[in-house]
C-alpha cells in the first residue's frame, strides 16, 4: 500500500503540465513522426481551411507591397517578414491551442482514471463474490459450504471499496479542474451538448449519489445479515437450522435486488463515461467480468489458506469445481463480448460503432490482447479436466484471468477519459498496488474474525465429503 500511495502521488505530480509544456511535447511527437503524422482535430481542420484562404489574401497584399516598394523598402521587408507571424496568430494557432488544451486535460485526467479503474476492479471482485455467495445459499449447494468463510472474507471489502469508487468519481469533479472522469458532471460541457442535456434527468450528480447510496446500502445490508446469520448458525444447537433458513430467504431476495442494481450500477459507474453511447447488453457484460474475477479470487485465496495448513478438508474436487466456474464464466464473458461487438459492428450505426472504433484504433493491443487473456488462454489451459485439480496450474490461470479483466475495465474507462494518451505506467501500477494492498488487508483481517469452517451449516458434511 505504501508503494501504491507513492505511485499515485507521483502520478498526480507529473500529470499537471502547463500549456507550453504540452505544446512542446506535441511538437516533439510531431517531429518524431517525421512531421507528417500530426494529430488532426476538427478545430485544426477548420483552422487549416481558414489559413489557406488567409494565405491567398496575404499573397495578394504582399504583391501590392512589392509594387509599392518605393514607398518604404524596410516597411515592405517587415510586412514580408510578418507574413509568417500573422499566419501563426490566426485561426490555425487557435486550433493548435484548442488541441493542446484538450491534451492537457487528458493528461490531467490520467491519474484520476487510473485510480478509478483499480478501485472499481477490486470493488467488483467483492461484489461478484457476494453474488456468488448468495447463489450458493439460494441453490442450497452442497459442495461449497467449506468455502463460505472465504467468500465472506472477500465480501468484507465491498462497503469500503464501493465508497472509494464513488468518492473518486465525485473527487475528480470537485477537486480537479476539468478533470472529471464523467464529462456529464461538467456544466460547461453539458450546456453545449444537446444529447447530454436530454439525459440530464438521469445523468446528474444528485441522482448519481442517491442511486449509489441505494446500491451500496442494499448490498452492505445483505452482507451484514448474511454474515450475522452464518456465525449465529455456528453457535446454534444441533439440528437448529433457523439461521440457515433466514440466510436462504434473504439470499433469494438479494439476488432479485442485485440483478437490477448491478445493471444500473454498470450504467452509472462505467457506461456513462461515454454518455453518447449505450448498450442494452452492458449490465450482463460487466456481470460476466465481475463473476469470473470473483470466482478466481475465491479459488486463489482458498488454495493459499490450504497451503498454510488451513481448510484441510478442502480437496482437489473443490478446486476442480472452482476452476470449472473460471472456465465456464470465461466462455460466458466471451459470448457476451462477441454478441455486443458483432451486433454493433454489423449494424454500423455511427453513434454506436464509434465506441469500438476508438478502442480498435487507439487501444489495439489492450483491446485484442484482452480477448487472448480472457478467452483464448482460459479456453486452452482450463479445458483439460485434470489440469483443474493442479493448484499451481489454477493459480497461473487465475493470475492471467485477473490481469485480463483489469485490462477489460481499463478499456471501458480510459478511452473516454484520456483518449490516446494512455499508458500502463506509474499511476496505473501505483493504483493497483494501493487498492490491491487494501483489498488483501481487509479480506485477511476479516478471515481472522470467525472460524474458517461454517461448522453448523446443514450441508457442511456433504461439502467435507465432496469427491468425484
Amino acid at each position: 500500500m505504501v508503494l501504491g500511495v507513492l505511485g499515485v502521488a507521483i502520478g498526480f505530480m507529473t500529470s499537471h503540465k502547463s500549456l507550453d509544456e504540452v505544446k512542446t511535447m506535441l511538437a516533439e511527437e510531431h517531429s518524431a513522426h517525421g512531421g507528417g503524422h500530426a494529430v488532426t482535430t476538427d478545430a485544426q481542420a477548420v483552422g487549416t481551411h481558414e489559413i489557406t484562404s488567409g494565405n491567398a489574401r496575404q499573397q495578394d497584399s504582399n504583391s501590392e507591397a512589392v509594387h509599392a516598394d518605393d514607398v518604404d523598402t524596410d516597411h515592405s521587408e517587415d510586412a514580408t517578414t510578418g507574413f509568417g507571424e500573422v499566419n501563426h496568430d490566426g485561426p490555425n494557432d487557435h486550433g493548435a491551442d484548442a488541441h493542446a488544451q484538450h491534451v492537457q486535460e487528458q493528461l490531467a485526467k490520467r491519474p484520476w482514471s487510473a485510480l478509478y479503474v483499480a478501485a472499481f476492479f477490486f470493488m467488483m471482485i467483492a461484489l461478484g463474490a457476494l453474488a456468488f455467495y448468495a447463489i450458493q445459499f439460494a441453490a442450497q449447494a452442497g459442495w461449497s459450504p467449506l468455502l463460505f468463510r472465504v467468500m465472506e472474507g472477500i465480501t468484507a471489502y465491498l462497503l469500503p471499496g464501493a465508497i472509494i469508487v464513488v468518492a473518486i468519481a465525485l473527487g475528480s469533479h470537485y477537486i480537479g479542474h476539468h478533470n472529471e472522469i464523467f464529462i456529464w458532471m461538467n456544466e460547461d460541457v453539458v450546456k453545449d451538448d444537446e444529447l447530454i442535456q436530454g439525459k440530464s434527468g438521469w445523468l446528474n450528480i444528485t441522482g448519481f449519489v442517491i442511486r449509489a447510496i441505494i446500491f451500496i446500502g442494499g448490498w452492505s445490508l445483505y452482507r451484514h445479515f448474511a454474515r450475522k446469520f452464518s456465525i449465529a448458525q455456528d453457535n446454534a444447537e444441533e439440528g437448529d437450522n433457523r439461521n440457515f433458513k433466514k440466510s436462504f430467504r434473504i439470499a433469494a431476495g438479494f439476488l432479485v435486488f442485485f440483478i437490477y442494481t448491478e445493471s444500473i450500477m454498470s450504467w452509472d459507474w462505467i457506461m456513462s463515461v461515454d454518455p453518447h453511447w449505450f448498450s442494452t447488453l452492458f449490465g450482463w457484460y460487466v456481470f460476466a467480468s465481475m463473476i469470473v474475477s470473483a470466482v478466481t479470487v475465491i479459488a486463489m485465496v482458498t488454495m493459499y489458506l490450504k497451503s498454510k495448513g488451513l481448510l484441510s478438508q478442502v480437496n482437489d474436487s473443490h478446486i476442480h469445481d472452482l476452476a470449472k466456474y473460471m472456465f465456464g464464466f470465461s466462455i460466458f464473458w466471451a459470448y457476451l463480448w462477441f454478441s455486443q461487438f458483432m451486433l454493433i459492428w454489423y449494424s454500423n450505426i455511427p453513434e454506436e460503432v464509434t465506441y469500438f472504433i476508438t478502442r480498435i484504433e487507439d487501444y489495439n493491443l489492450p483491446f485484442f490482447g484482452m480477448l487472448v487473456l480472457n478467452f483464448v488462454f482460459p479456453l486452452l489451459i482450463l479445458m483439460n479436466s485434470d489440469y483443474k485439480r493442479i493448484n499451481w496450474f489454477v493459480i497461473m490461470a487465475g493470475i492471467v484471468i485477473l490481469f485480463g479483466h483489469y485490462i477489460d475495465v481499463f478499456n471501458m474507462i480510459m478511452p473516454a477519459t484520456v483518449g490516446d494518451r494512455w499508458f500502463i505506467g506509474i499511476p496505473e501500477i501505483g493504483s493497483i498496488c494501493l487498492f490491491g494492498g487494501l483489498f488483501l488487508f481487509i479480506v485477511f483481517t476479516s478471515l481472522t474474525k470467525a472460524p474458517l469452517v461454517a461448522k453448523r451449516n446443514p450441508f457442511i458434511h456433504e461439502s467435507e465429503h465432496f469427491h468425484y
